[in-house]
């Protein structure tokens, strides 16, 4: 017995990022055809729907300022085609990738046919909007709907706290691509790309290159470490608005040789960039009520055996198991973060112990499988 679901989800692949990949691994392991997905046409979107095993469909959804006019044409069109497929289609139950713009959508759909809705909420974007007409109309989708997703116990706890009902909300980590994310991959090339030496230790961040996610702390952090004997280095894998600042400050502070932003690398290269790491770190903070919702990225290292340091802000505590799979630090504190990449590089055995925690954890209930057998199970709960 198959599934019909109906699923609004504006990121999906091919676009890049944590929740276009989440959805189009769980849907694709959760049916066929009887699936339809409609999202957000992009670039490249074509030659990848050719071999899908979902009916996705793309719509023209170009971003505007929220709530005046020219936004409702997206709104229309999202609602226009999903009452089209959920009248002439016999659903189970309706998807709604986010709060807004899909959920309300979703809900509209869902109430006018008589159908479910499920909401997902990821954490950073139900905080950092403020109390206003968006923020109001968000807590109305999510207070509404039968089931909302929460991908850490932060997200579920700022659920509860819009008003959300505790008992509809289930709890499902987002997982990672065990064949593509593993141990083993030949990395030596990426090293000497950098002219690393063989004592030298490589600290490694991936994500968009925004001031939350604690870049210029590490870059801090690197002064002491280098001070106490540590040969070590920092590759920067990603884009965004901090370009500027970030190769400003390793000058300022003198680490400018010792600072690699390698910008967008290729897809295949990736996973070995994990590997040709010593230890990961993204030392996330909150600003403004912006925040890491649970952190991907995470799971990339740790299914390829690293150990990571993750700051305590949102909900990196379901990424990174303190004290086992890696440590949470203050993402404000310069001095924590020095202190807890010094322990973790100075002491090899604790490092390759907490790696080997993390791949064990991921391979067990964080890969893609296991998600979608989650979220099935949560669906026919």
């Amino acid at each position: 017995m198959h599934n019909r679901y109906l699923v609004l989800t504006e990121l999906f692949l091919p676009t890049k990022g944590g929740t276009a990949v989440w959805f189009d691994e769980v849907y694709r392991r959760l049916g066929g055809k009887e699936i339809h997905i409609v999202t957000a046409d992009v670039p490249g979107a074509h030659e990848y729907d050719v071999g899908h095993p979902n009916n996705v469909h793309r719509l023209n959804l170009k971003r505007v300022p929220w709530l005046r006019p020219e936004s409702l044409a997206m709104y229309l069109k999202f609602f226009g085609k999903s009452l089209w497929l959920a009248l002439t289609n016999r659903f189970d139950a309706i998807h709604a990738g986010r709060a807004l713009p899909e959920g309300l959508v979703a809900w509209l759909v869902a109430r006018l046919t008589g159908r479910p809705v499920v909401i997902y909420a990821h954490g950073e974007e139900l905080t950092g909007w403020g109390k206003g007409n968006k923020y109001k109309a968000m807590c109305f989708a999510l207070r509404h709907a039968d089931r909302v997703i929460a991908n850490s116990d932060f997200t579920r706890d700022t659920l509860v706290g819009m008003g959300v009902k505790p008992e509809r909300i289930d709890l499902i980590h987002p997982g990672v691509d065990i064949e593509r994310f593993r141990p083993g991959l030949p990395f030596q090339d990426l090293r000497d790309s950098l002219g690393l030496g063989s004592s030298a230790k490589l600290i490694l961040s991936v994500g968009r290159l925004s001031r939350r996610k604690g870049f210029d702390t590490v870059i801090r952090s690197l002064p002491s470490l280098v001070n106490s004997g540590l040969d070590a280095h920092y590759a920067i894998i990603g884009i965004g608005e901090d370009e500027a600042y970030l190769d400003t400050l390793a000058s300022e502070v003198g680490v400018a040789e010792r600072v690699h932003r390698l910008g967008h690398v290729p897809m295949q290269d990736l996973p070995r960039w994990y590997n040709a790491c010593d230890v990961f770190v993204l030392a996330n903070r909150e600003i403004g009520g912006d925040t890491e919702g649970f952190g991907i990225v995470f799971l990339e290292a740790a299914a390829c055996g690293k150990a990571a340091i993750a700051g305590q802000a949102g909900g990196t505590g379901s990424a990174v198991l303190d004290g086992q799979t890696g440590l949470r630090i203050d993402g404000e504190s310069v001095a924590a973060l020095a202190t807890a990449l010094w322990g973790i590089l100075g002491d090899a055995q604790q490092c390759a112990a907490m790696g080997q925690a993390g791949l064990t954890r991921v391979r067990e209930s964080l890969n893609w499988q296991a998600v979608a057998v989650k979220t099935r199970t949560c669906l026919q709960g």
